[in-house]
């Protein structure tokens, strides 16, 4: 299962690179459209979406290579066992507080999808933007899931 997991993620982060130079791309041609009186409709809600789109797409292959910032000064001299430990507690916390955060997502794009909610200039369903971070967050959740399981194996004493 964990190797669709990592699958997942390397297309999330793909996607979120693109998403990332198609905002660069978009606001430097809005820049010049705006120069010469020309700007592009509706460019600030596709980079808003984008930017959106890029921080819930990369989050799931951040944590997976320990890309977070942490401050692990104190945790480093203690031993393996207890750095899983704690690093047990805090993973299970996240899979927690993240589970609850996909699932009010999922349930407020279903509020925005049956009140019609759509962006302002573009007229751009949002519930779709919101449905694919809910997504991002499930695979952020289940990156979670392994290094609980993970760490409960240290534990054990069979890692």
């Amino acid at each position: 299962m964990f190797k669709i997991v990592d699958w997942i993620t390397d297309k999330l982060k793909v996607i979120g690179a693109v998403c990332l130079v198609g905002m660069t791309f978009l606001t430097c041609a809005d820049v010049v459209g705006r120069f010469f009186n020309h700007p592009i409709f509706g460019s600030v809600e596709l980079v808003g979406f984008m930017a959106t789109l890029t921080v819930a797409l990369a989050l799931p292959y951040t944590h997976s290579v320990r890309g977070h910032i942490g401050v692990e000064m104190v945790v480093r001299l203690f031993s393996r066992r207890t750095q899983a430990a704690i690093e047990l507690c805090t993973s299970t916390v996240s899979m927690i507080l993240f589970s609850l955060v996909t699932w009010r997502m999922a349930l407020y794009a279903c509020t925005m999808k049956a009140s019609g909610e759509v962006s302002m200039n573009l007229e751009f369903p949002e519930y779709v933007i919101i449905v694919l971070v809910a997504f991002c967050f499930l695979v952020f959740v289940l990156t979670i899931v392994r290094d609980v399981l993970a760490n409960i194996e240290i534990l054990r004493g069979r890692r």
